[in-house]
């Protein structure tokens, strides 16, 4: 019913940056929020931000600081800008979608951060 794609992951050096891209399409009305998750492998999936309906964001500690989560209504898109990459956030990197009863996830876009 809401499919979402990810795209903008890659390789990048520790420091460097990255924005991923979720495009939300379908039946996108009643969303409640959207939000990012990552899971590295061997790890559990862990939400890295969020963005409510009303436009409040929260973040996980470990990224505070350093990514920005925002939204373009016209566009329906959801951005993770990542500036000051580490090797710890290596994960592949999912776009979720909440509705009232309903929770819709990307398929994942791969984030690497190494030398």
């Amino acid at each position: 019913q809401v499919q979402l794609v990810e795209s903008g992951g890659g390789l990048v050096q520790p420091g460097g940056s990255l924005r991923l891209s979720c495009a939300a399409s379908g039946s996108i009305f009643s969303i409640y929020s959207m939000g990012w998750y990552r899971q590295a492998p061997g790890k559990q999936r862990e939400l890295v931000a969020v963005i409510t309906s009303g436009g409040s964001t929260n973040y996980a500690d470990s990224v505070k600081g350093r990514f920005t989560i925002s939204r373009d209504n016209a566009k329906n898109t959801v951005y993770l800008q990542m500036n000051s990459l580490k090797p710890e956030d290596t994960a592949v990197y999912y776009c979720n979608a909440h509705k009232r009863l309903s929770d819709y996830w990307g398929r994942g876009t791969q984030v690497t951060v190494s030398s």
